[in-house]
């Protein structure tokens, strides 16, 4: 396990690579290399079926560095055979030194089910983290259970490897799962600090539970990060877009996480400009579109992020590490985007971080 962090850097900060939608995965590299030099920590892959394979992704990210925790945040078991998941995390993990931690999220049901493919199960996700694991300690083996039937399962019986998985969770029992079982849990944007202290106390005590050391669980905030110095229309995209679109996506979920107030998101659903819209507000939604949504969210939802100057964001990452976080993910920005939030963070920087392993699938260890 690799747990070196060089000196000046923020093993507590990390961000993600090719933010949002992106057409040009060679950005990516660009992208680490910044990030590395200005100090974060990590960068977290998330998978989409396009140009953002979870593989490639990686093998990119850790050949393009040599200090940069690297986290798959997330792809889904139900999407390659488990020897195939096998082997890529074990290549990501020795191509990078031991800076790599695989991650698993439930993912969509509408897409699993235009895709042909399985909907997701907690018990399928604990169950593949247990196929993995073996295969990942040179076990052999056969399985049946609710990850699949498979007669003969084996990568190299000289394998004997601990590598992180991290599990992406926003209900109570993902949350529950990911204390029992995982070795980092990454949150949802858009939640409130005291959502967000609540469900740092759930994996808690999930853990505790299970017999393991809380502590041991890494906890990543994820905090939707836009500075003021970006230009008008990608701050609403980055902020109010985003939202939107996780609201058409799967907004009771985040609105009953939150407690947020009902009658808002069937106000919401109801606008006119939200029924039937065809694409992502965060990908192809107009200016003036944008703004309109502004004004239909409500300020306190919008409120869950981090806005306004590099200062006031800067103090929003405090305000989620005093709320519990571990850690927090700068979410739906680049590193040239969080420049200047990284030097007033450094500023007002809470004491006790060093302690944080480079691999953001590990805690203080």
């Amino acid at each position: 396990m690799s747990s070196t962090v060089p000196a000046g850097s923020l093993p507590e900060l990390g961000f993600y690579g090719l933010a949002g939608h992106s057409a040009a995965p060679r950005d990516l590299l660009d992208e680490v290399r910044l990030g590395e030099r200005l100090g974060l920590g990590s960068v977290f892959l998330s998978e989409r079926f396009n140009v953002k394979d979870a593989g490639v992704m990686a093998g990119a990210a850790v050949a393009a560095t040599t200090t940069l925790g690297v986290g798959t945040a997330a792809t889904n078991h139900a999407t390659r055979h488990p020897l195939v998941t096998a082997t890529l995390a074990m290549t990501a993990h020795r191509m990078s030194g031991g800076r790599y931690a695989f991650g698993l999220g439930r993912g969509f049901d509408l897409l699993f089910d235009v895709m042909g493919v399985q909907r997701i199960t907690s018990a399928q996700i604990e169950d593949a983290m247990g196929i993995y694991r073996r295969l990942w300690h040179g076990e052999a083996f056969g399985h049946d259970g609710p990850a699949g039937a498979y007669p003969y399962l084996s990568q190299d019986p000289s394998f004997d490897e601990d590598i992180p998985i991290m599990l992406m969770a926003i209900g109570d029992r993902s949350l529950e799962l990911a204390g029992r079982v995982a070795d980092a849990v990454v949150l949802h944007t858009f939640l409130t600090d005291e959502t967000l202290a609540r469900s740092v106390g759930v994996v808690r005590r999930a853990a505790e539970e299970a017999g393991r050391d809380p502590a041991s669980v890494r906890v990543w905030a994820v905090l939707a990060t836009v500075e003021e110095s970006i230009p008008e229309e990608q701050r609403l995209r980055k902020l109010v877009g985003r939202l939107a679109t996780y609201l058409t996506g799967y907004g009771r979920v985040l609105v009953k996480a939150n407690g947020w107030d009902l009658a808002d998101y069937e106000r919401f659903r109801d606008d006119p400009l939200v029924q039937g819209y065809p694409g992502a507000f965060d990908a192809v939604g107009t200016t003036d579109e944008l703004r309109h949504l502004a004004e239909v969210l409500p300020d306190a939802w919008l409120a869950a992020a981090a806005s306004g100057s590099a200062a006031q964001c800067a103090r929003r990452v405090v305000d989620q590490l005093d709320a519990g976080a571990d850690s927090v993910i700068l979410h739906g920005a680049t590193p040239t985007e969080l420049a200047p939030v990284l030097e007033a963070y450094r500023a007002i920087r809470p004491d006790g971080l060093d302690a944080l392993t480079a691999n953001p699938g590990w805690g203080r260890r």
